[in-house]
């Protein structure tokens, strides 16, 4: 069943439908090709009271502007697409861009990149559900060549403080604004349902 400890943890519980067994899951494989019955899998309590769960959970994530939506099933969902990904990514860099000083198109196009990086992190640091993550790029040296082995980004490392610092930071406080209003609504209902029972 469904634990209400966290709004990230919810999201992508809300969208996950767990299986009753190994055994079910390799029965089903083994059938492939043929018709497969699955309403007896969903009977029990435990399901019944996930699903109504799940279906208040999505009806919150629901009531976001997609470009939330997007950002929110990137982090969490567990059937997140490339779409959901590119959308984030692009919500990032316009909020990171609109927070900080105006930059020569050389360096607009290089900063699109290091906000979908900086997205990298911060996703893999907040995934799991209660923000134990760790970052996978901790230094500049670090980020720099997941940039450029990833992304075919090479930056210099003369002036990195001087140029990307502080656009990385930006970047990162524009991850946590999307991030949090993307679970205000999540949050909201957990509380309800708290409240109620």
């Amino acid at each position: 069943m469904m634990k209400l400890n966290s709004a990230r943890m919810a999201w992508h519980d809300s969208l996950y439908m767990p299986r009753d067994s190994q055994g079910a899951c390799l029965r089903e494989i083994g059938l492939l090709g043929r018709m497969v019955q699955r309403t007896e899998r969903s009977t029990n309590a435990n399901h019944a009271a996930h699903q109504a769960i799940a279906g208040r959970i999505q009806q919150a994530i629901d009531t976001l502007p997609s470009h939330l939506k997007a950002f929110g099933d990137h982090m969490y969902s567990p059937m997140a697409t490339d779409d959901d990904r590119e959308e984030a990514e692009e919500s990032l860099f316009r909020v990171a861009y609109a927070m900080g000083s105006r930059m020569t198109a050389k360096k607009f196009e290089k900063a699109k990149l290091v906000a979908s990086g900086v997205l990298f992190r911060y996703r893999s640091m907040h995934q799991g559900g209660q923000s134990e993550g760790v970052d996978p790029c901790p230094t500049p040296e670090a980020f720099r060549g997941w940039l450029y082995a990833e992304l075919g980004l090479q930056l210099s490392s003369e002036q990195w403080s001087r140029e990307w610092s502080q656009f990385i930071d930006l970047c990162f406080a524009a991850c946590n604004d999307l991030d949090k209003a993307a679970l205000i609504p999540v949050s909201h209902c957990i509380k309800v349902m708290k409240d109620v029972a």
